[in-house]
């Protein structure tokens, strides 16, 4: 949803700060370097300058290697949805908002048990989130259980395409996932062409910290720069286990890190969108737990996207997600702080709606009553409108004592003023608040989610193109052991 930003940017380090952390970030490139997994992304590294750092397929990179990776990594690119339409516009200064990923459980409606998910939540949570109007994409939030995990990714991605129009956050889990998942986008796009003018999906890349890439995610990274498809690099320190104890220590390993993808990812294709994005975290000694809804969490989330933005790359980041595991006021509290600071620090796309428990949970419930907690914060980027050069005369008019309910002036702006929330919110004087049935926020929100996924459905793609979809992981499902593909419903 685009909005007209009137508030100025949330910078929580200074300039001489983040200027120190990149230097220190381009410094630990060269010494000790990272460590990739094979020798091909080893060649592509040192084929463009890099230079050994002793150990088996351990890459120094030089400082020139990085400035060049910037000066071709685009500084603003667009998602489309199905039709065709312009929907997320990375690095422009909106800001976004899209259900977090990826859940291996799923909170039920009562908001207290969970379970595994299964392929009719994916289209549950596909139909939901086209339904709700703060997010501006989906994502492919839920990992199925009953789908073999080496083809679960463009399970889900198959699901998402054939159920929702918008566009998709999304990601690869196995070194060969990018090009089915590609053919996939590429039907609905009608054509890889078409795909690459307009693009559909952005996809999530992980480095493992500290400073080091896996094999499926550097194949990932690999094939969607090759393919012109739009990368998000997703660097994951938790503070104090697997990066330093503090939060600046955190923020300039989460720096090397993602630089280090946007190499590899602009030497195998320059010029392909690529987004500074991060999931870090903190580590709880107490618990041996990674808080993503903690302070601290937010603290580093805030200043690794204003290095992004310093760079001069489109960002994104994990937040507004909470580490309860039922749906009480230290979900409502964690959500709402995380969406507003990620907001105010002007992070391109927030991904956290609906999620719970350390990044392992989603909720249909929570996803609902984060819509409006997403409306609000966007109410706030709109700023207080200065436009009204009538108050003083309006109020001089109607004098001590009066009432301004019935006045023209009201009439005129209370609308714009004010945003409504849905029917979650609760504002209702006390007696028709009991006389509605004393309703939670968490009961209003479970009967919302069923009115949203049982409304008639509009068909999302054409027949041939479902036909096309159909055939393409068909095909992938026979390949994994599936004789035919699972009920949707």
């Amino acid at each position: 949803m685009r909005i007209e930003r009137k508030l100025p940017l949330f910078d929580i380090l200074n300039e001489e700060t983040v200027k120190s952390v990149v230097e220190d970030a381009m410094g630990l490139l060269e010494n000790p370097g990272v460590q990739v997994p094979d020798g091909e992304t080893a060649s592509l590294l040192f084929d463009a300058g890099a230079r050994s750092a002793g150990g088996e397929n351990h890459v120094s990179i030089p400082s020139g290697l990085v400035a060049s990776a910037l000066d071709t990594a685009p500084r603003q690119f667009s998602l489309y949805d199905a039709d065709g339409v312009e929907c997320v516009r990375y690095g422009s200064g909106e800001v976004h908002f899209d259900p977090g990923s990826a859940a291996v459980r799923l909170l039920e409606p009562d908001g207290r048990g969970y379970r595994e998910p299964r392929v009719p939540d994916l289209v549950k949570l596909a139909r939901l989130a086209g339904r709700l109007d703060e997010m501006d994409a989906q994502s492919t939030a839920l990992v199925p259980a009953d789908v073999p995990r080496e083809i679960a990714d463009r399970y889900r991605l198959y699901i998402a395409l054939k159920y929702c129009r918008k566009p998709v956050v999304t990601g690869a889990f196995v070194p060969d996932g990018v090009p089915p998942m590609m053919k996939l986008l590429a039907a609905c796009a009608g054509g890889e062409e078409e795909l690459k003018g307009k693009p559909r999906a952005v996809f999530d890349c992980c480095p493992s910290p500290p400073l080091m890439w896996s094999e499926a995610t550097c194949r990932n990274l690999i094939d969607c720069a090759k393919m012109g498809l739009p990368a998000e690099l997703v660097s994951m320190p938790l503070a104090g286990a697997t990066g330093p104890a503090t939060l600046l220590g955190s923020v300039i390993q989460h720096t090397a890190e993602t630089l280090s993808g946007v190499v590899i990812h602009q030497l195998s294709g320059p010029g392909s969108p690529i987004v500074y994005g991060g999931s870090p975290s903190v580590f709880d000694m107490r618990q041996g737990t990674t808080p993503m809804g903690s302070m601290e969490t937010l603290m580093v989330d805030c200043a690794m996207s204003q290095v992004g933005r310093h760079l001069g790359l489109p960002t994104h980041a994990y937040m507004g997600l909470s580490d309860s595991k039922v749906l009480d006021a230290q979900a409502g509290l964690e959500a709402a702080s995380g969406t507003l600071l990620g907001a105010l620090a002007g992070i391109s796309m927030i991904s956290g709606a609906g999620m719970l428990e350390f990044e392992s949970c989603q909720s249909f419930e929570k996803l609902v009553i984060d819509n409006d907690v997403c409306a609000m914060v966007r109410r706030l980027l709109s700023g207080i409108d200065t436009s009204d050069n009538e108050a003083a005369g309006v109020i001089r008019e109607v004098g001590p004592a009066g009432h301004f309910l019935a006045h023209k002036h009201t009439m005129k702006w209370f609308q714009k003023e004010q945003w409504l929330p849905s029917a979650i919110i609760d504002r209702l004087p006390r007696t028709r608040w009991e006389e509605g049935g004393r309703s939670s926020a968490l009961e209003k929100a479970a009967v919302r989610v069923a009115e949203l996924v049982s409304a008639e459905p509009e068909p999302v793609v054409s027949a041939d193109i479902e036909k096309d979809l159909t055939a393409i992981i068909l095909s992938e499902a026979k390949a994994a052991g599936m004789a035919r593909l699972l009920p949707e419903s």
